[in-house]
C-alpha cells in the first residue's frame, strides 16, 4: 500500500509548528512535539535502537513504510457519523502526528518501539473514528497471525462505540473486505485465513483473563472506577513482542483511578522526569492561568477546532457555563480537558497546584509553634492529621504537612490503585490488620510535640476519646472541634482564600492534593459552607483536619513566632 501523502513530513511541520508556537497548543503537546524532534535528531545511525519510518518487508516479499501504510490504509475508509458520513476520511495533521510517531518508530527487527500510547483530548474530536480505523489497520493489515484485537471497557455500551464504528466503516468498504478477507459479524469482525479477530469486551460480565492481544483499545478510560481493565489489557498484550495498548480518553473526575495514575506517567515522562522509550504520551489542554472563557482557549484545547468541533456548537455551552457556576466544571472537563474532580468541585486545582514548593522542609520549622488538626474517621478507614506553621517567609502565610494512616487490609482490599504507591513512597502509614492502630498516631504526635511548639491539637471527638485522654496525659493541649457548619466555614473561606492568594504553601504532597479535588461545597442561606464528598471513595479528611487546625491557628489573639528573631504576629 503507498501513501498518498507525505505523512512524515506533514507530522514534522506539525511538530515544529507546535513548538515554534504557531500551532497554539499546551504543555503537554509542545513536550510531545519536542520529544520526537529529540528523538529525530538522537537516533541516527547503524548502532541506533531504533529507525523511523523505514522500509520494512511483509511476509509476501512486499516493501512498505509503517507509517505512511497505515495512515494510508485508514484515509481508504468512511467516515460513519455525521456530515462527513460516507466521505473517506482524512487525517489532520494532529492526528498524523500521532499515527506516525507511534507507528513509525520500530527497532532493528522490525517491531514497534511504542507498546504503550495514550492520548488525552477532549469531547468531540474524532476520538472513535480513529481508533476504529486503526483497530481495523491491527486486525486486517499488521501482518500479525491469529490477531486478537479488542475493544474495552468497564460497560458492553462503552465498549460497542469504537467497535461499532469498525463494523460500520468494514460494512461500508467492500474493497477493504475483499482484500483482506474480513468477515463481518453481529459481534465481531474476523479474518479466518488468519485465525485473526475483532470484539468487544467489557469487565461487565465478561471473562476477561487468559485474553492473548495484539491491539487493546480502551476508550474513556477515564469512566474506569478501578484498574482492572488496564491490568488485563497491559497484561494480556505482554504476551506478544509487537502489541500495542492504545488508550484515548477525555479527562475526567477521579483523581485517584488509574486514568489519572497513567496521565500523571505520561506528564511526567514528558516533563523528562524519567525515560520510557516504550511509552508515548499526549495531552491536549490548557496551560496554568488561561482564561477558559476565551475563544482562543478552545482552539488551544481542540485541535479538531472548526473540523468536528465546531465553534457554532461550542461557544454556547461555553457562554452557558459563564453564567451557570454549576455548568462550568462539567464544561472545563468535557471540552477544555481540565480535570476536576468533583461536577460542583469546591477548590481552584490550579491555584492549589501553584503553591506547592517541593523543597518545603517539615525540618527548617523545628522548635516553631504548630497548630495540629486531627480527623480519624472510622478505623477502617483514612485518619489524617495535617501539621500547620506560620510560613517563614510568606506574611500572613502558612505551611502545612500531612501525615495519612491506613490499615494494611483496607489498602489491599480497596480499588484506590494510589495507595500502593502511597504507601511505597512513604506517604500513606499502613498500620497491620484490619483496623487503624492508634498507637502509631499517638506515637507521631508524641514525636511532634519533642520537636515543635504544639499550640493546640484540634480533635473530633468521634472516635477520639481515648487518644484525646492519653495525649492530654502526655501534656498536649487538645482542643475539641466539633463538625459543624459554624465551626468549619470560616476556616474553610480562609483556606479558600489562602490558596487563590498563594499563602498557603504544600510540598506537592498528592494525598493532600487528591482530597482537596473530591472536596464539594455546598452553600447555605447565609453563605455558610462546608466540606463535603460526592462519593464515599472520594476521601476528604486531610482537608478536615487541615481546616480543624487552621480554625485554631486563626483564632483571634494567637500568638505566631515567625523566623529566628522570634518576632511576634497577632492573627
Amino acid at each position: 500500500m503507498t501513501a498518498n501523502r507525505s505523512y512524515t513530513t506533514i507530522a514534522r511541520q506539525y511538530a515544529k509548528a507546535v513548538v515554534t508556537g504557531r500551532v497554539l497548543t499546551g504543555k503537554w503537546v509542545r513536550e510531545a512535539c519536542q520529544r520526537q524532534l529529540d528523538d529525530l535528531a538522537r537516533f541516527t545511525g547503524r548502532d541506533s535502537p531504533y529507525r523511523f519510518n523505514p522500509t520494512l518487508t511483509d511476509k509476501l516479499g512486499r516493501s512498505f513504510r509503517p507509517a505512511d501504510n497505515l495512515c494510508a490504509f485508514i484515509e481508504r475508509l468512511p467516515h460513519v457519523k455525521g456530515p462527513l458520513a460516507g466521505q473517506p476520511i482524512r487525517l489532520e495533521p494532529w492526528q498524523v502526528f500521532i499515527l506516525t510517531t507511534v507507528f513509525g518508530w520500530v527497532k532493528p527487527d522490525g517491531k514497534r518501539r511504542f507498546r504503550r500510547a495514550y492520548i488525552e483530548v477532549p469531547r468531540g474530536n474524532a476520538k472513535s473514528t480513529l481508533s476504529s480505523a486503526l483497530a481495523l489497520y491491527m486486525l486486517a493489515a499488521d501482518g500479525e497471525g491469529g490477531a486478537e484485537v479488542y475493544s474495552l471497557a468497564t460497560t458492553r455500551d462503552q465498549a460497542r462505540i469504537v467497535f461499532g464504528d469498525a463494523q460500520t466503516m468494514a460494512r461500508q468498504s467492500a474493497g477493504f473486505r475483499s482484500r483482506f478477507g474480513v468477515g463481518v459479524g453481529a459481534h465481531n469482525l474476523h479474518v479466518l485465513a488468519r485465525g485473526s479477530k475483532f470484539e468487544a469486551l467489557s469487565a461487565e460480565g465478561s471473562t476477561l483473563d487468559g485474553l492473548n492481544i495484539h491491539f487493546g483499545c480502551i476508550d474513556e478510560l477515564h469512566a474506569h472506577k478501578t484498574r482492572t481493565v488496564y491490568d488485563v489489557v497491559e497484561t494480556g498484550t505482554g504476551k506478544r513482542d509487537n502489541s500495542l495498548l492504545w488508550v484515548i480518553t477525555t479527562a475526567g473526575s477521579n483523581r485517584s483511578g488509574i486514568c489519572y495514575e497513567i496521565r500523571t506517567f505520561v506528564t511526567r515522562l514528558l516533563d523528562g522526569v524519567f525515560a520510557d522509550d516504550s511509552q508515548f504520551g499526549i495531552v491536549y489542554g490548557l496551560d496554568d492561568g488561561d482564561d477558559w472563557t476565551l475563544e482562543e482557549s478552545l482552539i488551544k484545547a481542540n485541535p479538531n477546532w472548526g473540523i468536528s468541533v465546531r465553534p457554532e456548537v461550542l461557544a454556547p455551552l461555553q457562554a452557558k457555563a459563564m453564567q451557570m457556576p454549576s455548568a462550568v466544571n462539567n464544561f472545563k472537563t468535557k471540552h477544555l480537558n481540565e480535570w476536576v474532580n468533583a461536577d460542583t468541585a469546591w477548590m481552584d486545582m490550579r491555584s492549589w497546584d501553584r503553591c506547592a514548593d517541593q523543597g518545603l522542609d517539615i525540618e527548617s520549622y523545628a522548635g516553631q509553634p504548630c497548630w495540629i488538626g486531627l480527623d480519624l474517621a472510622s478505623k477502617t478507614d483514612i485518619a489524617a492529621l495535617l501539621l500547620v506553621f506560620a510560613h517563614q517567609e510568606i506574611d500572613g502565610g502558612f505551611a502545612v504537612f500531612g501525615r495519612y494512616y491506613l490499615p494494611e487490609d483496607t489498602v489491599h482490599a480497596t480499588g484506590n490503585s494510589q495507595y500502593p504507591g502511597w504507601m511505597g513512597s512513604g506517604r500513606l502509614t499502613v498500620t497491620p490488620g484490619n483496623v487503624i492502630d492508634f498507637s502509631w498516631i499517638e506515637a507521631d504526635l508524641v514525636d511532634f510535640a519533642s520537636r515543635f511548639a504544639i499550640q493546640a491539637v484540634a480533635f473530633d471527638p468521634f472516635q477520639a476519646t481515648q487518644l484525646s485522654t492519653r495525649m492530654l496525659a502526655e501534656g498536649l493541649p487538645m482542643i475539641e472541634v466539633r463538625p459543624t457548619v459554624l465551626n468549619f466555614s470560616e476556616p474553610m473561606k480562609t483556606l479558600e482564600a489562602l490558596v487563590l492568594q498563594g499563602k498557603l504553601v504544600h510540598d506537592g504532597d498528592p494525598v493532600l492534593g487528591w482530597m482537596v479535588s473530591n472536596v464539594v461545597a455546598h452553600l447555605d442561606a447565609k453563605d455558610n459552607i462546608y466540606p463535603r464528598k460526592e462519593r464515599p471513595e472520594n476521601k476528604i479528611d486531610g482537608i478536615v483536619a487541615l481546616i480543624m487546625a487552621l480554625s485554631r491557628a486563626i483564632t483571634p489573639g494567637t500568638q505566631v513566632v515567625l523566623g529566628a528573631d522570634y518576632e511576634l504576629v497577632m492573627l
